[in-house]
């Protein structure tokens, strides 16, 4: 084991987490009016590992640690969505939090999420898996509840608190059956296992660990019907921590899926696939229908953020290599368009304050009336990221849909039109209602936007805020218009997936 490799390979980890401590004793050291300077020192960190991550282990494989660790594709696919969504986070925070004199902790806290995170995408045991959840969740709980003097903030921290150590003990249950079955924690021994023993996994004993698993996982993909934290956390919430959790931190719960699920309980495969194609479509279809009649716009992204787990879950119906690049790109598609779309709520929360401090129900559809001529820029970031969600091309949104519903479309229907699957194709026919039905309300906020007149007068967008949007914006669009080496990513992650 060439351990300099290993050390150079985790430098994002190691220099997100010197930064954190820095970031502590800076906030200790600087006076109050100077702690914004933290919020770009950690916007800088994050910007270097991304371009670290850009060049480095996207092909060959790497362990550490006892091959409790890996560097692989998928890693880095999902360490550089965890990342761009962390920096837009932070990025949005340099205005959100300019006045708060607890700016440290929460830079702190927010990098110490994204290492949590990155350690669950190179996660080749099921204790460094379950340390990497525990570091993110932990950080992510106390950034839901930040300010402190609003209730709804507090109920939110609370409630993800509460069902959040519920899912942590289903899948900790799951694990130690899992332990249990094959005397080991490591993924790879649990395949070799599974291989050599297959009908340890068919027995009642492993059917009860891949339940428990999946229902830890649903948690943190919020699909139906383990979402209730959710719409409640995301609405509560301050917007740029909605942004990282809607963003990032469910994306947490499919790289754990597609290490476990997909790659270690081999012997159960088509249960897998059965389970995930009932959880996709109740998803999808719950949290569209659910939007519908949503008037806060942070509860109707929260319920567009549920379906679109749904669409993400797809991959795991059919498991082959396009789906499972269908599914990377979407998700890393979606932490682009919901995390910028979160960023874009926090503006319309920044412009509504300004009229009356002490307005309510800021995120209220009511005050998306006339945003294209009071902050054009947000107006145009919504804009886009509903038609990316919608799968509009071009957009992000769209190649991830295409790739999906055009890989199970393939395995249910052979080159010379035979129909092989006739459950796979009404699978696909129901994703793509779906997608016609969110557009329904996605056009609604638009046409608040753009057809209903202002109710005041232009504001100057803050620049903290514009640059996050326009992030997300050139990402989403960008990936729409050259896809191409966004899917050779995904497809090397798939591969690593599939054990190829």
């Amino acid at each position: 084991m060439n351990l300099n490799v290993n050390f150079i390979l985790l430098a994002p980890e190691i220099l997100l987490t010197v930064l954190a401590f820095a970031v502590i004793i800076l906030g200790l050291l600087i006076t109050d009016r100077s702690k914004n300077m933290l919020g770009y020192i950690s916007a800088a960190g994050i910007l270097a590992s991304i371009v670290y991550v850009l060049g480095n282990g996207m092909t060959g494989k790497v362990s550490y640690f006892y091959d409790s660790l890996v560097v692989d594709p998928l890693s880095q696919v999902f360490k550089l969505i965890f990342l761009i969504v962390s920096l837009i986070a932070v990025i949005a925070s340099i205005e959100y939090f300019k006045n708060n004199r607890n700016q440290d902790e929460y830079y702190a806290l927010i990098l110490l999420s994204t290492v949590g995170m990155m350690v669950v995408a190179s996660a080749n045991d099921l204790i460094a898996l379950f340390v990497g959840f525990e570091l993110a969740s932990m950080s992510t709980y106390v950034l839901a509840g930040f300010e402190k003097k609003n209730p709804a903030s507090l109920e939110a921290a609370l409630k993800y608190f509460l069902i959040g150590s519920l899912s942590s003990a289903l899948m900790l249950f799951g694990m130690s059956l899992i332990y249990g079955i094959t005397g080991t924690t490591n993924i790879p021994g649990i395949i070799d296992f599974f291989s050599i023993a297959p009908f340890a996994a068919e027995s009642s004993l492993g059917v009860l660990a891949m339940i428990f698993l999946v229902a830890g996982f649903g948690f943190k993909m919020a699909l139906v019907p383990f979402h209730m934290w959710a719409p409640d956390t995301y609405e509560g919430a301050p917007s740029v921590v909605s942004s990282l959790l809607a963003a990032g931190s469910k994306k947490m719960g499919f790289v754990a899926a597609f290490r476990v699920i997909v790659l270690a309980l081999v012997a159960i495969r088509a249960d897998v696939h059965f389970t995930f194609a009932i959880l996709a479509i109740i998803t999808m279809t719950y949290g569209n229908v659910v939007a519908v009649s949503q008037r806060s716009i942070k509860r109707m992204l929260a319920y567009s953020s549920i379906a679109q787990a749904g669409y993400i879950a797809l991959a795991f119906v059919v498991t082959t290599q396009m789906s499972i690049a269908g599914g990377i790109v979407l998700a890393l598609g979606h932490a682009l368009m919901k995390g910028g779309a979160f960023i874009a709520v926090a503006v319309v929360g920044y412009m509504v304050l300004s009229d009356n401090k002490n307005a309510k129900n800021i995120d209220d559809l009511s005050n998306f009336a006339g945003l294209g001529k009071r902050a054009p820029i947000t107006a145009l970031g919504f804009f886009v990221f509903f038609l990316a969600l919608a799968g509009i091309p071009p957009s992000a949104g769209f190649i991830g849909k295409l790739l999906l519903f055009y890989s199970i479309t393939i395995e249910a229907i052979t080159p010379t039109g035979v129909l092989t699957s006739s459950w796979l194709l009404l699978i696909v026919i129901i994703a793509i209602l779906n997608s016609a039905l969110s557009i329904y309300y996605y056009a609604r906020v638009i046409k608040y936007m753009y057809v209903l007149p202002p109710v005041g007068e232009k504001i100057k967008e803050p620049a903290a805020y514009v640059t996050a949007i326009l992030i997300a914006v050139v990402g989403t669009i960008g990936i729409g218009l050259y896809p191409e080496p966004f899917i050779n990513m995904a497809m090397n992650a798939a591969n690593i997936v599939l054990g190829v």
